[in-house]
């Protein structure tokens, strides 16, 4: 596929789709969210195991590109409901089903939808300089893309209030503190770590790890009796399969399990 605003790599497993409009810090225009999309869309159809979602240059996503919406002082409104009902919303219920898991490597500023699009991820791994933004109060709005619903989930109620009403810049060292991120890393290294995730996953069982990522997420809304259930259908089904055999076998074998996803 050829592509305007990001880049597509796939190989040995990894999928990795890098934000590539470095001069605007990643932000989002409608092009932008429509080649995201056709690229999720390819990576869910290849061999790819695991996705790394990372941004080009000093940025990882600054959020919405404010000069692709028509709107001045005095002009007309613009129904923002239709671009997230449109655009925003399904990129966040993509990520978090995505059938693999989703690694995302914030270099620099994550701000506004940027921001939560990061946090919407499986796994977040941040370069000591990246800042999370949540810059809606600022201009007006409410923190969209997922925000209301996770800033409290991951930071609690007070932090995700004050974070929301001030925008105030959190860092990543703070929010490997407060448990919103999984590690904060020196920038320099931030490469390697995300890497090494990816390649992790990508020789994993698969199949396992999606359906710990569906069980996990959708947890805050179950009640235990109903969590075992699903925990009972899920192990019964993955006992069944390719990779369960094969990690016991290793196990027992004691050698290094080679899983396929299946």
């Amino acid at each position: 596929m050829d592509f305007e605003t990001i880049l597509l790599e796939i190989g040995a497993g990894v999928a990795r789709l890098t934000l590539n409009r470095p001069d605007r810090l990643n932000s989002f225009t409608v092009q932008m969210h429509d080649e995201v999309s056709r690229a999720l869309e390819s990576v869910s159809k290849s061999e790819a195991r695991v996705l790394v979602l990372t941004g080009a240059g000093r940025g990882f996503c600054a959020g919405q590109d404010l000069g692709d919406r028509a709107v001045a002082p005095g002009g007309e409104g613009v129904d923002l409901g239709e671009s997230l009902e449109k655009r925003y919303n399904p990129l966040i219920r993509r990520l978090t089903t995505f059938p693999m898991p989703v690694v995302c490597a914030v270099n620099g500023v994550a701000a506004g939808a940027g921001a939560n699009i990061a946090l919407a991820c499986d796994i977040v791994v941040a370069g000591k300089s990246a800042k999370f933004i949540q810059s809606f109060a600022n201009i007006g709005l409410i923190p969209d893309s997922g925000g209301t619903w996770t800033l409290p989930r991951l930071a609690g109620q007070a932090r995700a209030m004050g974070l929301a009403l001030t925008g105030e810049p959190l860092t990543a060292e703070r929010a490997e503190a407060w448990g919103m991120i999984w590690k904060c890393v020196d920038d320099d290294k931030l490469a390697a770590e995300a890497d090494a995730l990816a390649a992790k996953f990508a020789a994993a069982p698969t199949r396992g790890l999606a359906e710990t990522k569906k069980l996990i997420r959708g947890s805050g809304v179950r009640t235990l009796e109903a969590q075992l259930e699903l925990e009972r259908d899920a192990q019964r089904m993955l006992g069944r399969t390719h990779d369960y055999k094969e990690g016991v076998s290793a196990f027992m074998e004691k050698r290094t399990p080679k899983f396929t996803g299946s």
